[in-house]
């Protein structure tokens, strides 16, 4: 099968068509990319990109700029989200459209989940 919960080792014994119960404090933290954000992959599908997944940001952590390539989705869980175009805190949900461009940034840290179609485009400040 193409869609995992990568090292989730419960979900081994299961038929093709079960379905698959995720806890993620059965997950590590894993580091992305971009200093003070951490991710805990809920569900991913490698060839196409789509993708379920918490996201830990640190005080002060900043995605730089970067594109949409399809429909994004975040719920924030804790903390606040910000960008050119305001902020969502505790609670509150947010979609991008696909070709959307922004720097994300969270100033007092955030919990967050987000979903994506396709992985995001990191762009020079400049494009």
């Amino acid at each position: 099968m193409a869609i995992e919960t990568p090292n989730y080792p419960d979900h081994a014994a299961l038929g093709a068509l079960d379905s698959r119960p995720v806890d993620p404090d059965k997950l590590d933290w894993s580091p992305t990319p971009f200093e003070g954000v951490d991710v805990k992959v809920l569900m991913e599908d490698k060839e196409t990109g789509l993708m379920t997944a918490l996201f830990r940001w640190q005080p002060g952590a900043v995605l730089p700029f970067h594109e949409h390539t399809d429909i994004e989705q975040t719920f924030v869980l804790e903390g606040r989200l910000e960008d050119e175009q305001g902020s969502i805190g505790p609670g509150e949900y947010v979609w991008r459209p696909a070709g959307s461009r922004h720097v994300a940034r969270a100033p007092e840290g955030a919990l967050m989940l987000s979903m994506f179609h396709k992985p995001n485009r990191f762009l020079d400040e400049g494009a």
